[in-house]
C-alpha cells in the first residue's frame, strides 16, 4: 500500500500526447481468476521521443512492434521498461506502426473495482477516470481518442452474454464449451469510455424509434429474476431519448443501447458509449422494494448517463481539468429533464438543497477548489459537488444571461463544431460568444475561482420620490491557495412586490459585475414601499445577506410570488431560529414563525410536494456555515424542539392526512409521488411530537404500509421514539428483506443515520456488513458520518472511533471508497473546540496508520486547511 502524497498534476503542464492511436484492437480470453488481454494499437507518431503507456497491476507476457504492412517482431527487453505505473518504449518507430502487447489480469482479485473486475460472478469494467490502465498498457488520458474493435472469448456456461461498446459483429460457438463475440464502435472515444460486461443476465428488452425514423434496440441486463424491476429504468431511458431530441435536437447514433446493472460499483453509473454500467441501486425498483426517492434517482441518473452520449462521449474533455465541461453540463441537462418530468419549482428547490448541503460545505472547508482547478492530486477526488452541482449552476447562469434561444443556438454550434473532439471550457464558451456577440471572458472567472460569493443587499426607501435605493456588494472568503478574490458577474433575478401577492413591475435580471453597485428602483409617487425579491429561482450559486428584521422577513415571505424565494425565505428564518435555540439566546420556538410555516404549508395544499418542502427544517450540516464554532449536538436538539412545535401547529393536518389511504394503485410518477411526499413529511413531524401515542400510531402505519416509501419513512420515524415498537419494526424489516441486498442497504442506513456510535459498531459487526461492497459500506459509514452529524461529531470522539478502523480497512480494499469516506471530515475546523480536537486527532491517526494515495490526498488537504 502506497502512503505517499500523490504528485500534483497541473493544468499549465498540459501537452498533447505525441502519438495518434487510430485503431485499438482488443482480444480478451475471459476468466474470473485470469483474463488474458491482447492489444494491437495502430499508431502514428507526431514527434520524436519515447512512448509512455500507462499500466497498473498487469502481468506482461510480451511486447511486439510491426511497421505498417509488415509482421510484428518482439521488442528487445533493452528497448522498453516496465514499472509499477506503466511501460516505456524507448525508441519507437518514426513512421506508422502497430504495437502489440499481451497481459494477464485477475478480475477476481480486483477489489478496487477499477478496470476489469468480478461482481456477482459476472465480469464488468469501470474505466473512468483511470481504470483502463488496469486492463492493458495504454495512454490512459481523455484526449487520446481511437476506434475500438473488441473480441471476447470465454466459457459459454459462465459468460453466456458478451457485451462491449458500439455495434455487435460476428459471434458463435467454439470448441470446449466456449464462444466468442465481436463488437465494433464506429465512434472514436477515449479509453475511459471503454466497457465490457460478461455473464448470465436476465434482460428487459424494448425498442425506440428516433426522430429520423431509425430503429434502436434497447436492453437492460440485470440479475436473474429482476427484469420486471427494470421497467421504470427502461421507461426513463425512452423518455430521456425523446427529451434530448426535443430539447437539444440530439438523436441517438447507434442501433443498440445497453445498460448493465452491477451490485459492486464505486459510483452511481457510467456513461460508456452504447453500454452504460449502473449501480444496481439505480436500475432496480418496484413499489415493494423502492421508495419514491429511488424512483426519482433512477429517472435522473438514467437520463444523466444517456445525455452523456453527446455531452461527454461524442464531445469529451481534453484533460481531466475540463471534467466540469461534461459533468456540470450534463447535470444541468438532467436537472431540466427532471423538472419537465415533475414539478419545476420543486425540482429547483431539491437541486439547491443538494448544492448547499454538499457544495457550499466543500467551498467553506479545506477541500475547496475551483470548478476547473489549476491542480489536483488524485483524479478520483475531483468528482465533487463543485464540479457537478456548481458546474451545473454555471451553465444555468449562462443560459439566464444570454436567453433560452441563444443558449440553444450556442449548443447547436458546439455540437456541430466539436463533434468527435476532446475540448476545453474555452472551446465551449467560444460558441456562445459567437451566437450572442458577447465577451464571456469575465464570466469564465467562475471556473477559476473557488469559494461561494456572498452578496450583501441593503435598502433605503424614499417615499417622496417612490425610490427604493438598493446597495449591492459582493465578496468571497479566501480558500486554500486563493487568498485574493476578484469580483464575478452574478446574475440576480429580481422583482418588486406590492405585498398583495403581485408585482409592481415585471421581474428583471441585474448582473452584478463590480464589488459594489447601486440600483434605484422607482414606483409611482405615493405608492407604499414595495418589497424587494432578489435571487429569484436561485439565479446564482451565492449566499445573500440582507439587512432585514424578522418582521421584514416574515412580511417578505407572505408577499413573495417566487416559489423558491418563498421557501428560501422561510428556511432563512428557520435557520436563525434553530441557531438562537441552540446557543441559548432563545428558550422556546417563536410562535409567530411556527404559525407562518404552518400557514404556508396549508396554503400550498394544491401542490403537496411543495408543501412537504415547506415543512423541511435545515439539516445540521447546513447550519455549520451560519453558526461557528458549530455544535452539532446543540443544533440537533434545537432542530428537534422546533420540529415538535411545528407538529403541534399542524397536528390536525397531520392526523387527517395520515388517516387517509395512500394513493392506489401505486405509480411512481409525479402526481402520486407528490401526495406521498406530504405523507412522508407529516410522518416525520409525528415522530417529533413527544406524544406517548406517536410510537403506536407510527407502528400501525408501518404495518399497514402498502409500499416501500411509507414503510421506510415510518421505520425511520420510529427510530426517534422510545419503547419496543422501534426494535420490533427493525427486527420485522430485517426478517422480511434479509435476502434483498438493496433493501437491506436501507435497513442499515436508517439505523446508522439516526443511531449512536454503539449502534454503528453493532452494524459493522453484523454478518451482512460487507467491506468489499461500496453500497453496504456507504449505507453504514457514509450514512453515519454524513447524515448523523450530532453522533459522528460527538465531543468525546466516540463517533470518530466507531468508524476509523472501518475507514482504514475500506481504504485498503478500495482506495476510491476510502477517500470518499474521509471527505466526511471536510468541515472539522468549523466545530466547537472539543469535537474539533477529536476530529483532528482522528485524521492524524488515519494518516499515521497508512492511507492510499487517494485517501492521503483528502486527509492531507483536510489537515493542512487554511487559505
Amino acid at each position: 500500500m502506497r502512503t505517499e502524497t500523490p504528485v500534483a498534476v497541473k493544468l499549465k503542464d498540459y501537452t498533447p500526447y505525441p502519438f495518434e492511436i487510430t485503431v485499438v484492437t482488443l482480444d480478451f480470453d475471459l476468466g474470473a481468476q485470469k483474463t488474458v488481454v491482447k492489444a494491437a494499437l495502430s499508431i502514428t507518431p507526431r514527434g520524436q521521443g519515447a512512448m509512455r503507456l500507462d499500466g497498473e497491476a498487469l502481468h506482461l507476457n510480451y511486447v511486439a512492434v510491426g511497421l505498417a504492412g509488415e509482421p510484428s517482431k518482439p521488442v528487445d527487453p533493452a528497448d522498453f521498461t516496465v514499472d509499477a505505473r506503466g511501460l516505456t518504449l524507448h525508441a519507437p518507430p518514426q513512421q506508422p506502426f502497430v504495437l502489440e502487447t499481451e497481459v494477464e489480469i485477475s478480475p477476481e482479485a480486483n477489489t478496487a473495482l477499477s478496470g476489469l473486475y468480478l461482481s456477482g460472478g459476472r465480469l464488468c469494467t469501470q474505466c473512468e477516470a483511470e481504470g483502463f490502465r488496469r486492463i492493458t498498457f495504454y495512454p490512459d488520458r481523455p484526449d487520446v481518442m481511437s476506434s475500438f474493435r473488441v473480441r471476447m472469448v470465454g466459457p459459454k456456461d459462465e459468460f453466456p452474454i458478451l457485451l462491449s461498446n458500439g455495434t455487435p459483429g460476428a459471434s458463435g460457438d467454439l470448441a470446449n464449451g466456449r464462444h466468442y463475440a465481436e463488437w465494433i464502435d464506429p465512434h472514436k472515444k477515449p479509453a475511459y469510455l471503454f466497457a465490457l460486461c460478461a455473464g448470465d443476465y436476465d434482460v428487459l428488452r424494448d425498442t425506440f424509434t428516433t426522430m429520423s425514423g431509425k430503429h434502436v434496440d434497447l436492453g437492460i441486463h440485470v440479475d436473474k429474476g429482476d427484469a420486471p424491476r427494470a421497467a421504470w429504468a427502461m421507461d426513463a431511458l425512452k423518455r430521456s431519448m425523446r427529451w434530448d431530441e426535443e430539447a437539444y435536437g440530439r438523436e441517438y447514433d447507434l442501433g443498440v443501447f445497453n445498460i448493465v446493472a452491477v451490485r459492486d460499483f464505486n459510483f452511481g453509473a457510467m456513461e460508456n458509449k452504447g453500454l452504460n454500467i449502473f449501480n444496481s441501486a439505480y436500475v432496480l425498483a418496484d413499489e415493494s422494494t423502492a421508495t419514491d426517492f429511488d424512483f426519482e434517482a433512477i429517472e435522473s441518473i438514467v437520463a444523466h448517463e444517456y445525455f452523456h452520449n453527446w455531452t461527454g462521449n461524442r464531445i469529451t474533455c481534453r484533460d481531466w481539468f475540463q471534467l466540469c465541461l461534461k459533468e456540470g453540463l450534463t447535470v444541468f441537462r438532467d436537472q431540466n429533464f427532471s423538472a419537465d418530468m415533475r414539478s419545476r419549482p420543486v425540482q429547483r428547490i431539491k437541486d439547491v438543497i443538494k448544492l448547499r448541503a454538499r457544495q457550499f460545505a466543500e467551498d467553506a472547508g479545506p477541500l475547496a477548489h475551483a470548478v476547473r482547478p489549476d491542480t489536483y492530486g488524485a483524479i478520483d477526488n475531483l468528482y465533487t459537488a463543485t464540479v457537478y452541482e456548481k458546474g451545473s449552476e454555471l451553465i444555468g447562469m449562462l443560459r439566464r444571461m444570454i436567453g433560452n434561444d441563444k443558449y440553444r443556438e450556442g449548443m447547436d454550434l458546439y455540437f456541430a463544431r466539436h463533434d468527435g473532439q476532446a475540448v476545453t471550457i474555452e472551446d465551449y464558451y467560444a460558441c456562445f460568444e459567437v451566437v450572442s456577440g458577447r465577451d464571456l471572458s469575465d464570466f469564465r472567472r467562475w471556473y477559476a475561482q473557488a469559494g461561494t460569493p456572498e452578496v450583501r443587499v441593503t435598502e433605503a426607501w424614499d417615499p417622496a420620490t417612490g425610490t427604493l435605493k438598493v446597495e449591492l456588494s459582493q465578496s468571497v472568503k479566501p480558500t486554500p491557495g486563493q487568498p485574493v478574490k476578484h469580483p464575478l458577474p452574478i446574475p440576480l433575478l429580481c422583482a418588486l412586490l406590492d405585498g398583495k401577492g403581485g408585482h409592481t413591475a415585471e421581474p428583471f435580471l441585474h448582473v452584478l459585475e463590480k464589488s459594489n453597485e447601486t440600483l434605484e428602483l422607482k414606483v409611482p409617487p405615493g405608492s407604499p414601499r414595495p418589497s424587494l425579491s432578489v435571487g429569484r429561482d436561485f439565479s446564482a450559486p451565492i449566499r445573500i445577506d440582507r439587512n432585514l428584521t424578522r418582521e421584514d422577513r416574515l412580511a417578505l415571505v407572505k408577499a413573495e410570488t417566487d416559489p423558491f424565494n418563498k421557501w428560501d425565505g422561510l428556511q432563512t428564518l428557520i435557520k436563525d431560529e434553530i441557531i438562537a435555540l441552540s446557543d441559548g439566546s432563545q428558550t422556546n420556538p417563536d410562535h409567530e414563525l411556527v404559525a407562518a410555516i404552518a400557514s404556508a404549508v396549508r396554503g400550498a395544499k394544491d401542490d403537496p410536494a411543495y408543501a412537504a418542502l415547506l415543512t423541511r427544517l435545515p439539516e445540521v450540516g447546513e447550519l455549520f456555515l451560519d453558526r461557528q464554532p458549530a455544535d452539532p449536538v446543540a443544533l440537533a436538539a434545537a432542530q428537534k424542539k422546533l420540529k415538535t412545535a411545528l407538529y403541534h401547529q399542524l397536528a390536525n393536518e397531520v392526523s387527517e392526512t395520515l388517516k387517509a389511504a395512500p394513493p392506489a394503485p401505486y405509480h411512481p410518477g409525479a402526481e402520486q409521488a407528490s401526495i406521498r411526499a406530504m405523507r412522508t413529511a407529516f410522518i416525520g413531524l409525528l415522530s417529533a411530537s413527544d406524544s406517548r401515542d406517536a410510537a403506536p400510531a407510527l407502528y400501525g402505519l408501518y404495518e399497514r404500509a402498502p409500499n416501500m416509501t411509507e414503510r421506510l419513512s415510518t421505520l425511520r420515524a420510529l427510530m426517534f421514539t422510545k419503547g419496543g415498537a422501534k426494535s420490533e419494526a427493525i427486527s420485522h424489516f430485517e426478517a422480511l428483506w434479509k435476502n434483498n441486498p438493496l433493501v437491506m442497504d436501507k435497513w442499515f442506513s436508517v439505523q446508522a443515520s439516526t443511531g449512536t456510535a454503539e449502534d454503528v459498531k453493532r452494524l459493522i459487526a453484523h454478518p451482512a456488513f460487507d467491506l468489499k461492497n461500496p453500497n453496504r459500506v456507504r449505507s453504514v459509514i457514509g450514512a453515519f458520518a454524513m447524515q448523523n452529524l450530532a453522533a459522528f461529531h460527538a465531543p468525546d470522539g466516540s463517533g470518530y472511533r466507531a468508524v476509523e478502523a472501518t475507514i482504514l480497512a475500506a481504504d485498503k480494499v478500495n482506495p476510491a471508497l476510502g477517500a470518499r469516506l474521509i471527505t466526511a471530515f471536510e468541515q472539522w475546523r468549523l466545530l466547537e473546540p472539543k469535537a474539533r480536537a477529536e476530529a483532528e486527532a482522528c485524521l492524524k491517526r488515519l494518516v499515521e496508520a497508512g492511507l492510499s494515495e487517494n485517501a492521503m490526498d483528502i486527509a492531507g488537504r483536510a489537515l493542512a486547511g487554511g487559505a
